[in-house]
């Protein structure tokens, strides 16, 4: 079978991946110049353990699968990455609510280890840390997530796999049994594909509205969420991931490590118009006030504008967060074409798990 991916951000190429690997003849379309540009370079670099997620939904079921994929992918391949857990701290009695909730739900969702700690056991393993409790999880990581989507190539590549570069998609409609696909940029053409993964994250929604026979109407809306970081100008003073409690569209200011130990603060949540991935200084003082609840010591002028990223959310601000949308020929009666819509955090680490489930659905 001839499969086309579209977006080469780790999510398509670990879809192209797990279908190359399956003996299918695979290309990748990227729009960009490089691979993982957008969204893929723009986050906390976290494996998430999957204790958040609702019961059922495809975040659950994805994350805690992608993860223990993750770890035996980032071993046998070299990956670097490294297991350093992380603590969901709660300053206030409605916070410990709130993780006792979380510390069920991640038992719910099949999380390994968590276990709900006093304040004076959190400072045992964080003295710098203010909480009156935490609920630790020993499964959370750090990944280096270009080193694994070059590995991701890498195995594309030795299973006959290609990717093309600064080839955007423009259109694509059904013939003759398959699907013909218009491309532009310098190698542009039309060809054509027995099936299709519309990967392309930000892009997606655009991409599925030149698909003449896919029903206009099943394309959601795309919402802006944008996340900015703050980096930390000294020497780092926790040894895990730390997380205040969840809030509305994301999982609030943390703190991050990278895999050369330096610490960063963020994300936060902006909701935006147009993309734009400057980060505001007048942020800081939201970070300060944030950060100072579970790390009172934090000094003044410590931190620096850094990056920020924009999640392709399908829901806006005071909303649920949306499930991952999936959107597979059984559902929507076209063969051979898999759309995924609003695949965010925690993507990077269901990246695995959502490829071989994609392939699958492709092959249906």
């Amino acid at each position: 079978m001839q499969v086309l991916v579209i977006g080469a951000g780790v999510v398509g190429l670990a879809v192209a991946r797990a279908a190359a690997l399956k003996g299918h003849e695979v290309i990748v379309a990227e729009a960009e110049n490089g691979i993982g540009t957008i969204t893929s370079s723009r986050n906390s670099e976290v494996i998430h353990a999957g204790m958040y997620y609702p019961t059922g939904t495809l975040r659950a079921q994805h994350c805690v699968s992608g993860r223990r994929m993750l770890y035996g992918y980032c071993a046998s391949h070299g990956v670097p990455h490294k297991k350093c857990g992380k603590l969901i701290v709660a300053t206030n009695e409605a916070e410990l609510e709130k993780i006792k909730s979380i510390e069920v739900q991640g038992g719910i969702n099949g999380v390994e280890g968590l276990e709900l700690i006093g304040g004076n056991a959190a400072r045992a393993l964080e003295p710098e840390l203010s909480c009156i409790g935490a609920l630790h999880s020993p499964e959370t990581g750090i990944i280096d997530g270009h080193r694994y989507m070059l590995a991701l190539r890498g195995d594309l590549e030795d299973a006959g796999g290609a990717i093309a570069l600064n080839t955007p998609v423009t259109g694509a409609k059904r013939k003759d049994g398959q699907w013909e696909v218009t491309f532009g940029g310098k190698e542009g053409g039309v060809f054509m594909f027995d099936a299709i993964a519309n990967c392309a994250g930000l892009r997606a929604q655009g991409v599925a509205r030149t698909m003449e026979d896919y029903p206009a109407a099943r394309v959601p809306r795309l919402v802006l969420g944008k996340g900015n970081y703050f980096s930390y100008a000294g020497r780092p003073v926790f040894n895990r991931l730390i997380y205040p409690t969840p809030i509305v569209g994301g999982l609030g200011v943390h703190v991050t490590l990278d895999m050369a130990g330096r610490m960063r603060f963020g994300p936060d949540v902006e909701w935006i118009e147009t993309e734009n991935y400057a980060v505001d200084p007048a942020r800081a003082h939201l970070f300060y006030d944030r950060i100072r609840t579970y790390w009172p010591g934090l000094p003044d002028d410590a931190l620096t504008p850094d990056y920020s990223g924009i999640r392709p959310k399908i829901t806006g601000p005071k909303e649920p967060q949306a499930d991952f949308l999936i959107d597979t020929p059984e559902q929507h009666g076209l063969p051979g074409l898999v759309q995924m819509f609003g695949i965010e955090s925690p993507g990077l680490t269901s990246s695995l798990s959502l490829g071989e489930a994609v392939t699958s659905y492709l092959e249906s």
